[in-house]
């Protein structure tokens, strides 16, 4: 049974009728003291409740009653239902434990999410906080997470509570430095969820100018603007039925947090240039390489946006603290680089391994999978030793003006370098950006090797 708490009449009419609809059984209750002899009830599974219970109170009220609540029941999910303009109200209800919260005047599509979201994740919560860790082969018999390698703890924790949380819609905030594999992360999330089978749309929101956030995002008509000649789908309705990620979230300016926020709590945008509204049926799930609460505290991000899209949220480590997941991860890039390439006999030395672990690794598993494909690139024979991979790192991007380092082995840096990007050049088939990417290097950079080796694409 679902507890519907409002003084107004109305409001928990159409909330019931919408509930029965779906197949939830509810009871309304006009009064705090009424909901909480109502909560104790264990047949209660949810609880909805307004924010304000008069006009005097301004949502004091309502968030006392949480309170009570959640000193009675405190894994008893409550969602709060709350005015566009009383979030800052919605927002100290979630840090004081409410599941979620809906604004007024909610869409049902919306509100249905939250209500099945909520009580899903009640559902892999109850029972579960004290569920022992899965080994990785336990992890890769319950969930689709294979393309997430490696066997450290908490690596195999965060893909335990991934797993459990796809069943839900919850949305998900994927943290940790550049590299670490939060889309990944994120792929895994969807792959396991009932969503698997609609599209994963991945946005680098890090890559859209604030002009264009509106157009890439919610799409155009013809018209719309200058250049506006067709129509244009945005990412959210290609994303529709299935999962958006959201990377970089934390580079996102203020007005476009405002205008993103919107479609997150609503499920409702405007396609740019057309004044009708459309929904949209979406998991979110976000990356950032930024501490979001550091940006809440200094102005930077909307506190309201943050307790949106964070509902569960991971931390990916760092690969330097996940050292022993390294040779697994070096084993499995050279796998690639060898079928990529061509070359069967490629393999590691214990050498080449131990030369790995020991590196800091600030990029993390991009950074190692560049370096074992330059490697691969450099290396005259079958077996990587740690010499390649010396001669990789004297070879990180620096000052493009130096002058030629000193030779190594029988070639010197810059016959090495000229020899990887003619290799990488034939392997991308003469794409400038994945060479750039596989060189760890920029477009503009690379340009200047090709003039300075004479070579053309």
């Amino acid at each position: 049974m679902i507890l519907l708490v409002d003084d107004d009449p109305s409001v928990t009419t159409s909330l019931a009728m919408l509930l029965k609809q779906h197949g939830y059984a509810s009871h309304s209750v006009s009064t705090p003291d009424a909901a909480l002899a109502t909560a104790r009830q264990p047949e209660c599974i949810l609880v909805i409740q307004d924010m304000n219970f008069s006009r005097q109170t301004t949502g004091q009220e309502g968030l006392q009653l949480l309170g009570r609540l959640k000193a009675i029941r405190p894994e008893l999910p409550v969602i709060l239902l709350t005015a566009w303009g009383s979030i800052s109200l919605a927002v100290l209800g979630m840090k004081a434990g409410a599941a979620d919260f809906v604004t007024k005047p909610w869409t049902n599509q919306q509100l249905l999410q939250s209500v099945r979201t909520a009580l899903g994740l009640a559902g892999t919560r109850g029972g579960q906080e004290d569920e022992p860790a899965l080994t990785r082969e336990e992890l890769d018999a319950r969930y689709d997470v294979g393309e997430v390698i490696g066997s450290d703890p908490r690596l195999l924790r965060i893909l335990q509570i991934a797993g459990r949380v796809a069943a839900t819609d919850a949305s998900v905030l994927v943290t940790g430095e550049s590299g670490t594999g939060k889309e990944l992360i994120a792929q895994a999330v969807h792959r396991n969820s009932r969503r698997r089978g609609g599209p994963f749309v991945k946005v680098n929101l890090g890559g859209i100018a604030s002009t264009l956030f509106e157009s890439e995002m919610f799409g155009h008509v013809r018209g719309a603007f200058t250049d506006a000649r067709t129509d244009r789908k945005g990412r959210f309705e290609i994303a529709h039925g299935g999962t958006i990620f959201l990377d970089e979230v934390g580079d996102l300016d203020a007005g476009s947090q405002v205008k993103l926020l919107r479609v997150l709590q609503d499920r409702t945008y405007e396609v740019l240039g057309s004044s009708q509204t459309r929904t949209v049926d979406i998991r979110v799930i976000s990356a950032t390489n930024r501490s979001l609460t550091s940006m809440v505290e200094q102005g930077a991000f909307r506190e309201d946006l943050l307790y949106r899209i964070n509902l569960i949220a991971v931390h990916l480590p760092p690969l330097r603290e996940r050292a022993d997941d390294i040779p697994v991860l070096a084993r499995r890039f050279v796998g690639a680089m060898a079928h990529s390439y061509g070359r069967d006999d490629l393999e590691l030395s214990a050498a080449a391994l131990a030369w790995l672990k020991r590196q800091a690794w600030p990029g993390n598993i991009r950074q190692l999978r560049q370096w074992i494909e330059r490697a691969a690139l450099v290396t005259q024979h079958g077996t990587l030793g740690a010499d390649d991979f010396d001669t990789v790192a004297a070879m990180e991007p620096r000052d493009t003006t130096r002058d030629v380092l000193p030779p190594v082995g029988s070639m010197t840096m810059d016959e090495i370098e000229k020899a990887m990007i003619v290799k990488s050049l034939k392997h991308h088939g003469g794409n400038i950006t994945r060479v750039a990417e596989s060189l760890g290097l920029s477009r503009a950079g690379l340009y200047r090797r090709l003039e300075k080796y004479g070579l053309s694409v």
